[in-house]
């Protein structure tokens, strides 16, 4: 009994593929190849600015709404610096056209003047020699220019991914977090890495090869021209259909390779999560889900990418065979001529040579096209980036931070991530410079938005945030985190020594700041006992060390850095009893005299703090010291009592608040 053939999967690699072609048949594919969340300014982002941006202008503003056709001319543009290089690698090009553009014309001479004219046998072996002479010396010398044409296009091609990738790592550094948060890890390296690399061989298939084969053509046209006009319209009469088929076949082919791009990246971004998240994969036995998912991804990407391949085989054999067409028909052509004496034989060897000449350039501009339309996919993708505004550029006559603060003033906060659904409403505090102030409160609170506006990793989307009386907007945002240093909850180290992130902050700090920094933070013992010592490499994000040393040497870092404003996110909550006892007393010492802002769900880490600030819904509905909140019977005294009473761990575990305990 024969069974109905299953269709595949929805996810699966097949139909994937299947849907891809479909699209490609439809004429969709051009559309759909785009990233589906571009890495566009997000409406948090846009709402957090708070009209602090400043406008690009000039060309880069043109990247922000550019179409496709722009960036070729955006990327002709940014060759600007490197004119002169280009400049050099033009005219190197030109002589080599010159150079064998000639070299037809001594195989006509050998075969007319030489091998075929009624002349003495002396007469011919001087003519012979003459011209082996001279040909040799233009195929020498057009070696040596060709050298040097490569070698300076070379270097131009370093020179300009070196600047792309510079360009493309700061604007990186300097998107809105909310977009950087849309963005996959694997999507931001593809970008800079592969993308970028390609780019480099836009300057090879948009400039440098299609100008040496137009000068080519055009040498060649002339010469052919003038050796028998009869002859030269029929090599060239096949040229502007070879063309118009070639650009229709290729034109074709970019959207594949978008396409193909985007997937690359998506497997990409899978790849580096399964990484990070090794432990969780293993936990969960899901080595093999997560090799499947790769391998369905590759697969996919392995179909589009020889559904591309086959068309442009199609292409090169057209191509090859168009080539071969014309040749025997120039042959069978000047063969005639040549017998009605309209043409020698040495017109008929010097337009072959030059049809091959002729053909070669034709087609070196086909597959210019052709392959340009790979590295315009991946311009496309780095331009996107580069068209970006940065985040939060300062204003114009923007001021230092000052260097010491006495006072941070909430004037009537509110922030929305999300326009029309605000997560902070109206925060009007006054906070003088040294206090210490505890942020509490159940978990989406409010109580990291809180110290991300104060960091200004976010602007608030109504009021101001001012130091000093002038709003933090107005000041160089440089010179302000220059005054800040933050300990977070996840502590992020970076695969360096010990040393190395200890000082991440003040890259010329002394050995003796280092190591009194680290005792401070109750962290050198541990680190003298490491294998190298302070020169021992902690691994990716810290893996090398324990939680509480990370955390130690967290606390190191902001001690190391000596600022004004201080962040503390849970700082101690990764660590044991002991390591805490010593954490505490440092952080004390960290704290003096310094405007602190904690996030902290235990009760020992909040008890000191001059200021305790409850938050519930993103609103303040309680601030004062530990005493009196406690006097006053209310939220905040309802959630010590639960942690006392062994109800809850810490605050962050609190679902709903009440003004008595459960």
């Amino acid at each position: 009994m024969s069974q109905t053939p299953q269709k595949p999967a929805a996810g699966s690699s097949r139909a994937r593929y299947r849907d891809f072609v479909q699209q490609y048949a439809a004429g969709t594919l051009g559309d759909r190849a785009r990233d589906e969340n571009p890495p566009n300014k997000t409406q948090a982002d846009a709402s957090s600015n708070n009209g602090a941006n400043v406008e690009a202008k000039g060309w880069r503003a043109k990247l922000l709404h550019g179409k496709r056709g722009d960036y070729l001319r955006d990327y002709l543009r940014w060759l600007a610096p490197h004119r002169k290089r280009l400049a050099v690698v033009c005219v190197l090009a030109l002589l080599s056209a010159a150079a064998q553009s000639v070299e037809p014309l001594f195989m006509r001479f050998i075969v007319d003047k030489v091998l075929l004219a009624e002349i003495p046998a002396a007469i011919k072996a001087s003519r012979l020699n003459m011209a082996g002479a001279g040909f040799l010396l233009l195929v020498v010398l057009s070696a040596f220019i060709t050298i040097g044409k490569d070698y300076t296009q070379r270097i131009l091609n370093v020179k300009v991914v070196l600047s792309l990738r510079r360009a493309v790592f700061d604007r990186f550094m300097h998107l809105p977090l909310p977009t950087l948060w849309n963005m996959k890890t694997g999507g931001l390296l593809s970008r800079l890495s592969g993308d970028v690399e390609s780019t480099s061989g836009l300057l090879q298939m948009a400039i440098i090869s299609p100008s040496i084969s137009v000068m080519k053509l055009l040498m060649a046209m002339g010469v052919l021209l003038s050796l028998n006009w009869r002859l030269a319209l029929t090599a060239l009469a096949v040229i502007p259909g070879a063309m118009f088929m070639s650009f229709t076949f290729a034109k074709r082919i970019r959207p594949i390779y978008r396409v193909v791009r985007h997937d690359s990246e998506q497997i990409d971004g899978r790849v580096g999560e399964a990484f990070s998240g090794i432990r969780v994969v293993r936990a969960f036995r899901q080595e093999a889900r997560e090799l499947l998912a790769y391998m369905q991804g590759r697969h996919t990407v392995l179909r589009k990418e020889l559904f591309a391949s086959r068309r442009e085989l199609v292409l090169w054999t057209s191509w090859g065979l168009l080539i071969a067409i014309v040749n025997v028909v120039i042959v069978w052509y000047g063969g005639h001529l040549a017998l009605r004496g309209n043409a020698t034989v040495g017109d008929i060897f010097a337009f072959q040579w030059y049809t091959f000449l002729l053909m070669g350039p034709v087609w070196n501009i086909v597959n210019s096209f052709s392959e340009m339309q790979r590295a315009l996919a991946a311009m496309e993708r780095v331009f996107e980036i580069l068209g970006m505004a940065p985040d939060k550029p300062d204003v114009p006559d923007a001021t230092v931070a000052p260097e010491v603060i006495d006072e941070i003033r909430f004037d009537h906060v509110t922030f929305a991530y999300h326009e029309g659904k605000p997560v902070l409403h109206d925060l009007d505090l006054t906070i003088p410079g040294g206090t210490v102030v505890a942020l509490v409160g159940r978990s989406g609170a409010g109580k990291t938005t809180v110290t991300d506006l104060v960091a200004r990793f976010h602007d608030p989307t109504t009021g101001a945030i001012l130091v000093n009386g002038v709003d933090i907007r107005q000041m160089r945002l440089a010179s302000y985190r220059s005054r800040l240093a933050i300990v977070q909850q996840e502590v992020f180290l970076f695969d360096g020594s010990v040393r190395d992130n200890i000082a991440y902050g003040r890259h010329h700090a002394s050995e003796e700041d280092i190591l009194s920094a680290a005792r401070r933070a109750n962290a050198h013992e541990f680190i003298e006992r490491l294998v190298h010592g302070y020169d021992t490499v902690v691994g990716e994000r810290g893996v090398k060390l324990s939680g509480g040393q990370k955390q130690r040497l967290a606390i190191a870092r902001a001690m190391l850095a000596d600022p004004q404003l201080l962040i503390l996110d849970e700082a101690t909550s990764n660590l044991d009893t002991e390591s805490e006892q010593l954490i505490q007393a440092s952080l004390a010492d960290l704290v003096t005299g310094r405007t602190t802002f904690i996030i902290a769900h235990r009760l020992s880490t909040i008890r000191r703090a001059d200021l305790i600030l409850v938050l519930q819904d993103g609103r303040v509905v309680e601030q004062g010291r530990h005493e009196a909140l406690m006097a006053r019977d209310g939220l905040y005294a309802s959630m010590v009592r639960r942690q006392d009473a062994g109800m809850i761990d810490d605050f962050d575990a609190i679902t709903t608040l009440s003004a008595s305990p459960a």
